[in-house]
């Protein structure tokens, strides 16, 4: 496991749960060329890459250099590191036929490839984990995730925060540990707390 500074940005939900396998950091998806349309997801890549600079790594074939080339666009004046992954010729377990291009994507790639390709981008990368996460049972106990009227509650606190609206729970948790650490976060939820108990 190494530990990066930065969020990473991938493709699809396959990347980002094959990176977390061997990447201790936040890692967003974007569901391929569904970014185009989702407003809230490009204000969180936004705002992470302007507080502390994202990675990004697509595959490298036609539509990953066109999504990457797009979250670029839309970062536009933010520190961001380019991993290039190369090319290899195969197909990911899950699928019954290799891509468009035959060769491996993100998913499909081991973690000694990616964590090469990392280095080689020269993104910055620590031994140590990171601080404490904000965990889905943190989220529970301030009736942000699993309870019954948490999607308001969610909306509610992001608007406080000023933050993008209408994250999934697995988004909004990932959006938190990219923009806050865990002291951060509760200081701003308490403050949030108080606000409603007003209200």
């Amino acid at each position: 496991m190494i530990r990066l500074s930065r969020a990473v940005i991938v493709e699809g939900k396959y990347d980002k749960i094959h990176l977390e396998n061997f990447i201790d950091t936040t890692v967003i998806e974007i569901n391929g060329f569904g970014i185009y349309k989702d407003r809230e997801k490009q204000k969180l890549i936004k705002m992470i890459a302007a507080k502390s600079g994202i990675v990004i790594i697509t595959d490298s074939d036609n539509a990953g250099n066109q999504l990457r080339a797009y979250i670029k666009r839309i970062c536009v004046g933010s520190d961001i590191i380019d991993v290039y992954l190369p090319q290899i010729p195969g197909r990911e377990k899950r699928k019954s036929e290799p891509s468009k291009q035959g060769i491996l994507g993100a998913e499909g790639l081991p973690g000694d490839v990616i964590i090469a390709a990392l280095k080689k981008s020269g993104a910055d990368i620590f031994s140590k984990t990171r601080g404490k996460a904000i965990t889905k049972a943190e989220l529970y106990s301030l009736g942000l995730s699993g309870c019954e009227n948490s999607k308001a509650a969610r909306e509610s606190f992001c608007r406080y925060a000023g933050l993008p609206l209408g994250l999934s729970a697995n988004a909004f948790t990932d959006m938190l540990n990219a923009l806050f650490n865990y002291d951060e976060f509760i200081k701003v939820a308490k403050l949030w707390r108080q606000d409603q108990a007003k209200n």
